[in-house]
């Protein structure tokens, strides 16, 4: 196991996409087809996917269905998150963490130096990783324990 992971190797590389003028309907649709919680807002470019915003269930449920309005007439646009905090690709895990406790985020879409997806690391990912170097550290004071006991008889 590596120690030295990053948000390279940490993240998903099949995100799961929206552009700004899909219906906000269909959009919670993709989600609940892909359950997944939120969707990347991309803009396609010359480069790649160019991240624009974020879109989240939360967004859906705080931003129109509590206000009931109608969501025949929304697109991703009008209920996505635009101000969007990425990791870049050599981020550390220390930095993926120190940048959702920062910012109050689960997921950190991973981009280029020019803003173009990579993929998705959520901290759902980053727990998996480190309950594995958890286990992989009681496993080793477990050995250190057993050895002690059967160089003592």
């Amino acid at each position: 196991m590596n120690g030295n992971l990053n948000a390279g190797d940490l993240c998903t590389r099949i995100v799961t996409i929206a552009d700004r003028g899909m219906g906000v309907v269909q959009a919670a649709q993709l989600m609940r087809e892909r359950h997944v919680g939120c969707l990347v807002v991309v803009d396609e470019t010359s480069q790649g996917r160019l991240v624009v915003g974020m879109l989240t269930d939360r967004d859906i449920v705080t931003s129109i269905v509590a206000k009931a309005i109608d969501t025949d007439v929304l697109v991703v646009e009008d209920a996505m998150t635009t101000d969007v905090a990425t990791a870049g690709e050599s981020d550390s895990m220390a930095d993926l963490l120190a940048t959702m406790r920062r910012k109050g985020l689960r997921r950190l879409p991973v981009t280029t130096p020019q803003g173009v997806l990579i993929g998705l690391v959520t901290l759902d990912d980053l727990l998996v990783v480190m309950a594995e170097q958890l286990q992989a550290m009681a496993a080793v004071v477990d050995n250190e324990q057993r050895r002690e006991r059967e160089r003592r008889g």
